[in-house]
């Protein structure tokens, strides 16, 4: 029989509290997880020695900020229609994006507004679907998103798509990042709990580096209360008795090798490539681009990106947002020095304010407001 989130949770609070730390800091990787975390009010349920810690899951606050800048260009200076996943298209840039040397748009909404022909999708189907109606017509899709949405790309690459359909790819690797942050040593993790959803396509095998390279206790997760509080429960139980695995705590979807249809799909057409995740920088095998074999649907290759003088931030967050340091879990959203006073879900300035999976958005949409200081200098193991 499942086990309900009041049987994980009282079975976390049973559990003895830890004699070698004042803290034990699970980071939890995905956008989904925190967005369940916040908004079942998990945090204020736990004993206070547990500190959940927001991690890069996000894609919409890691795509880097040139991608999303050349995405505004084309809108505005092509005779193009611009198809993106609705979150980005309130991204902020750090540079304004100029057309006939007239200040234009920071963001593809604002592009819109100016009159480029910028469409919000909510799947690659409906990319396809737009193209196939407009043969005419030059649709660039950007696509930025983590393994589970660069399948359903590769797959629809793998059926073919017609030649007035480009891609302006913003595909990022999950796991190369949580290990560049673990070899940064710049935050101190007692435990991760991995994405469900990247495991579903993946494996929960594919974070076996966190035990055997990092010593950690690691354990695959649902979006439930239920299966969090479970996976929570693994890594306290692991670290207390010192004997680290991968648990998977999500196995109605989740196997050891994961869908290996979705992984054929992705190394059919895609290479991996070092990549700029914004916040965190250029990340070893971290990033889908298109084979040879796909390069004519490339819209990088089709219009190339301006490296010119206008692009000197390139990467960087907005002066002022420390959406870089909620992105690499070195503090809580509510410390961002913009949090609540200048950057609100309503006039984002930094991304992690924009998407639901940012962990700003999601902190302010729970009620949390300035608070406690996290002390990121602190190792508990």
């Amino acid at each position: 029989m499942t086990q309900t989130a009041e049987h994980w949770l009282d079975k976390i609070r049973a559990l003895p509290r830890p004699v070698d730390t004042a803290a034990v800091r699970v980071m939890n990787v995905c956008g989904g997880h925190e967005r369940s975390i916040t908004m079942s009010g998990i945090r204020s349920l736990l004993p206070d020695y547990i500190e959940l810690v927001p991690g890069p899951g996000c894609p919409v606050c890691i795509c880097p900020e040139e991608d999303v800048y050349q995405a505004i260009q084309l809108a505005l200076q092509q005779d193009i229609t611009l198809v993106t996943f609705g979150d980005m298209l309130r991204v902020p840039v750090n540079s304004v994006s100029t057309y006939k040397q007239t200040d234009i748009a920071r963001t593809l909404e604002q592009a819109a507004a100016a009159g480029a022909d910028v469409r919000p999708i909510a799947s690659p189907i409906e990319a396809l679907s737009i193209a196939t109606q407009t043969p005419d017509r030059q649709i660039v899709f950007f696509a930025a998103g983590f393994e589970t949405t660069m399948a359903p790309v590769a797959a629809m690459l793998d059926q073919g798509i017609p030649d007035n359909l480009l891609l302006l790819l913003s595909g990022r690797r999950t796991a190369p990042a949580v290990a560049a942050l673990l070899a940064s040593d710049t935050i101190a993790i007692d435990a991760l709990v991995a994405p469900g959803h990247v495991a579903t396509i993946m494996g929960a095998g594919e974070w076996q580096f966190i035990v055997t390279q990092y010593q950690l206790p690691c354990a695959v997760a649902g979006f439930t209360a239920a299966s969090l509080l479970a996976a929570l429960y693994s890594v306290l139980r692991q670290r207390q008795e010192q004997h680290y695995f991968v648990d998977n705590c999500y196995p109605a979807l989740v196997n050891d090798n994961g869908n290996p249809s979705a992984q054929q799909c992705l190394e059919r057409q895609f290479d991996i490539m070092p990549a700029n995740w914004r916040g965190l920088g250029e990340i070893a095998d971290s990033g889908y681009v298109l084979k040879a074999s796909g390069q004519g649907h490339d819209a990088r290759r089709a219009f190339p990106p301006d490296d010119s003088d206008t692009r000197k931030r390139a990467g960087a967050m907005p002066p002022g947002c420390d959406c870089a340091r909620v992105v690499c879990g070195q503090i809580y959203p509510d410390q961002c020095r913009l949090y609540e006073t200048a950057c609100t879900p309503t006039k984002p300035i930094g991304p992690c304010m924009v998407s639901d999976e940012g962990a700003c958005h999601i902190w302010w949409m729970g009620g949390k407001r300035r608070s406690k200081t996290i002390d990121t200098k602190t190792t508990s193991s």
